[in-house]
């Protein structure tokens, strides 16, 4: 498959994403507020933008969201609305202060770090995917934490311990994992291998089996039309060391995101069972697409990245 459809699929993304920004934005001048959650798409417009950066020179048509998130991370009242999810507000705290811009005012930042409930930062009571997560941004965030070593944690990470599913009889297709399994996959290899920057530490079976999974799961999801799924898929591809587009999964998913997309860029929903419905109130829409359009984009923009591993 020629790489201009990724680049096809990332251009219409990002085109989308930032014509949406007021979407993003916790307090935007017009459209009503739903704080909680504009401040989870907030922070994941900042992932985006801090992982699909371009080198200092080249034109870069996210710089109008890099700009909002600038402007977000230094503003105090943009961490307090991470009270509004008490269930994650220890999270998003410390992904916000992970991702904070190069040259900001990160008295906002070290302000949310000091709110941190200390248990939050250590394994007691938590799977190995989340001791995972944890590491991986408090790490980026310079703070200390009592999560055992990447290595530790491997052995009993989704990448190693989950095992496909056996269909329930002969000719039978079964998901090979749950959706929540699948998406503990994923994430663990974006965080072990930095979004492609960093080796996994993976080799060997280890290696063979992760990438077996993720194919595996790469091809239920194209047959049921789970794109946010399949978009993260095919970056754990990258991430595992694989050229996707040069495996018949990783093909079809990206054929597969490619007629999803509509005209204006947005990918309408996580799957074709929840895509936003044709006319859907813009606030309603944005709800449905901005995720999947958003790992679309992420997607895309690194795997036509070159690779810079250490």
């Amino acid at each position: 498959m020629p790489p201009s459809v990724l680049e096809q699929l990332s251009a219409g993304a990002l085109d989308w994403l930032v014509g949406n920004l007021d979407h993003f934005d916790p307090f935007p001048a017009t459209v009503p507020s739903a704080h909680h959650a504009r401040a989870k798409a907030a922070l994941e417009l900042g992932l985006l933008c801090h992982r699909a950066a371009r080198p200092d020179g080249v034109p870069d048509p996210l710089a109008p969201a890099t700009a909002l998130v600038r402007k977000l991370w230094q503003d105090p009242d943009f961490p307090r609305l991470f009270e509004d999810s008490p269930a994650y507000a220890s999270t998003y705290r410390l992904v916000y202060a992970a991702l904070a811009p190069d040259g900001i005012d990160t008295t906002p930042c070290r302000q949310a770090l000091a709110e941190l409930d200390p248990a939050f930062l250590l394994p007691e009571g938590k799977s190995p995917y989340l001791r995972v997560e944890v590491r991986y941004y408090a790490d980026m965030a310079g703070v200390r934490h009592g999560i055992e070593p990447y290595a530790a944690l491997l052995p009993r990470s989704p990448l190693l311990a989950f095992r496909a599913a056996a269909p329930p009889s002969p000719g039978v297709p079964a998901a090979p994992l749950t959706v929540p399994e699948a998406y503990a996959l994923t994430h663990t290899a974006f965080y072990l291998g930095d979004f492609g920057r960093a080796d996994p530490g993976l080799s060997g079976t280890g290696l063979a089996h992760a990438r077996s999974l993720t194919h595996a799961m790469l091809r239920h999801c194209v047959a049921e039309d789970l794109w946010d799924l399949a978009a993260e898929l095919v970056l754990t591809q990258f991430v595992l060391g694989e050229d996707p587009l040069r495996t018949p999964a990783g093909t079809a998913a990206v054929e597969s995101l490619a007629r999803a997309q509509r005209p204006d860029g947005a990918l309408p929903g996580r799957s074709a069972a929840l895509a936003a419905a044709p006319g859907a109130p813009a606030g309603e829409f944005f709800r449905s697409a901005y995720h999947t359009t958003l790992v679309t984009a992420l997607m895309a923009s690194i795997v036509t990245s070159p690779r810079r591993l250490p």
